[in-house]
Parts: C-alpha cells; structure tokens; sequence
C-alpha cells in the first residue's frame, strides 16, 4: 500500500507529502536521490557526512591524527598547488 500520492506538473515537477517529508525529514532545500532498483524507483533523503564519518569509511582501521590547525592549512595549500599546478 502507498504511503501517499502526488501528482506529476506540467513542467515535470512534484510536492512530497507532508507524511513523507516527515518521515525523511526533509524541508526547503534539502536534495532527494532517485535510484532505480528493478522495476521500482527509490526515493531517499541524500547522505550528508562528516569529515570524521568520511575519514573512518577511508580508514576504517587507524583513528586520524591529531592535526593543529596550521598543519591543516599546509595541507590545503599544498593540495591546492599540486591540483592547479600545471594549469
């Protein structure tokens, strides 16, 4: 059974429904995915992570070191150059 309906605009453009923002807990500019599972279309809130969530999917078996902040601006700037370097 469906949790609720909407109807599809002129224009190709959809209202969630109350129950289902609820339920995803989703408002004004939240992004929604859409994957295609067989003959079904899934709609779901897109993950946001943080940097420590990210960094324990990369490293799943060291915890990160402990950076001062300079060491991270060092980084970035260094990450910088050698990105735009032959720019």
């Amino acid at each position: 059974m469906a949790l609720s309906r909407s109807k599809v605009t002129s224009q190709g453009q959809i209202s969630v429904p109350v129950e289902v923002r609820k339920k995803l807990g989703v408002g004004p500019g939240s992004i929604l995915e859409w994957e295609e599972d067989g003959d079904k279309v899934i709609v779901r809130r897109s993950g946001q992570f943080s940097s420590e969530e990210i960094h324990r999917a990369l490293f799943p078996r060291q915890a990160p070191k402990p950076r001062t902040l300079d060491e991270m601006k060092e980084g970035i700037r260094r990450r910088i150059r050698e990105r735009y370097a032959g720019r």
